[in-house]
């Protein structure tokens, strides 16, 4: 694993040649990690998420240009380059899910003897919470009245009805524009505003083009130049944070039997989740920073409320590392308490069913690890029972060995017993 230095690709829509240059270092240790004689035969491939698929809404040719140039930097390295590509959102739901459940061995696992059984847990829900978008995946039962939000997948010759679903600009960097634009709007678009949502005694001077240059805004934008400045002071109160908080999303409009919301269908959570990304950065700054514990969903509220309440220079007393991320985890918790529970009806039976993780062992949960293991096709649609692994033949000599051992020493004890006993006589 390696993380790009700098932002995501779709930042680069300006200077698309920055987009592949900003890979080159991630690249440089792909070339000392793999060994040189394996170079060639080494398939390498790019998946973009949420933020190529708004720069692609916004501004295909720029989005055009930026996949062009990395296609041209990664073909520049000696890898078997076999193209880049934008993820759907479902795409980027399922190949999560299927990540954390391979890595949890809930699909498959390797018997003692280094066979390969079925494994008999269930598997878990995933949650995504990225920069653009995020995403719920989970297996269920239930009928799922909408077409576009269910996946049928064949894994190791068993079949798997997962729902997933995919929503676009309620990742965290884009959340946190919208809320800055209800700010805006509630204020009046005044050259002073109060923000409830950033923490007492921080503030600063936005351009509305910062707000405004998203897909995720661009319909709230005012009749006001872009370059415009506005001063923003934050006021730490949670309770009005959460009243803008909850405009970002609708739960009123349901054309099926149940909602999340924004009138999207969804069934009941059942079963363990895992949730990753920001996710787990937002609930360990509670528990890390805050030293809150979050085992309830009033647990998470009440700690979004301490958070807010908490003023800028006792929040950078606490985590000064976390200068540049520390404004808002006032807002971004309000977020994720409102979406866990309002959005995906977690209440406190199902809520302590949900960890909050980065990684499942050494490797970390995302989409990245199921988009490899699709495309290079390592989980098989058929069940791999039949196919004994390596070690089941070193397993069988190893158990040969020692039944030959132990019948020689018992022999060889028979014999010396035996030949003791004749020189006795």
């Amino acid at each position: 694993m390696c993380d790009v230095e700098g932002p995501g690709i779709s930042s680069y829509s300006s200077k698309p040649p920055a987009a592949g240059k900003s890979l080159e270092h991630c690249l440089s240790q792909a070339m000392r990690d793999v060994p040189k004689e394996k170079h060639a035969g080494t398939p390498l491939y790019l998946g973009a998420t949420a933020g190529m698929r708004l720069l692609r809404i916004a501004d295909p040719k720029s989005s055009d240009a930026v996949l062009s140039e990395v296609t041209a930097t990664l073909k520049s390295y000696p890898f078997d380059f076999r193209g880049a590509k934008i993820l759907s959102g479902e795409e980027e739901g399922v190949f999560g899910w299927v990540t954390a459940n391979y890595l949890l061995e809930n699909f498959i696992k390797r018997g003692w003897l280094g066979e390969w059984i079925q494994s008999k847990k269930r598997t878990l829900g995933a949650m995504d919470f990225g920069g653009a978008s995020t995403q719920i995946t989970f297996e269920t039962s239930d009928a799922i009245e909408d077409p576009q939000n269910e996946v049928m997948l064949k894994l190791y010759g068993q079949p798997y009805k997962v729902y997933t679903h995919s929503f676009l600009c309620y990742g965290r960097d884009q959340v946190l524009k919208r809320l800055l634009s209800k700010v805006l709007q509630a204020e009046n678009y005044q050259e002073t505003v109060t923000n409830p949502c950033w923490p007492r005694g921080y503030g600063k001077h936005l351009s509305l083009s910062s707000i405004y240059d998203s897909p995720c805004t661009e319909k709230e934008q005012p009749g006001l130049p872009l370059n415009t400045t506005v001063v923003v002071s934050g006021t730490g109160n949670g309770n009005l944070c959460a009243v803008h908080v909850s405009k970002l999303f609708d739960f009123t409009n349901c054309s099926f039997s149940r909602c999340s919301f924004d009138g999207v269908f969804q069934p009941e959570v059942s079963g363990n989740f895992i949730a990753f990304s920001a996710f787990f950065y937002t609930v360990d700054f509670i528990q890390t920073v805050m030293e809150r514990p979050v085992h309830l969903p009033s647990d998470l509220k009440d700690a979004a409320e301490t958070i807010c309440a908490t003023s800028w220079n006792e929040l950078y007393q606490k985590a000064p590392r976390l200068e540049k991320r520390l404004p808002d985890y006032c807002a971004t918790s309000m977020f994720v308490y409102l979406l866990i529970t309002k959005g995906y009806s977690f209440n406190n039976r199902s809520f302590p069913s949900i960890a909050f993780q980065k990684k499942a062992g050494e490797t970390s949960i995302g989409w990245a690890l199921g988009y490899m293991l699709n495309l290079t096709n390592m989980i098989p649609a058929e069940e791999p029972a039949s196919h004994r692994s390596m070690l089941y033949d070193y397993w069988v000599i190893l158990i040969l060995l020692f039944v030959i051992t132990t019948l020689t020493a018992l022999l060889t004890a028979v014999y010396l017993l035996r030949r003791s006993k004749s020189s006795t006589i």
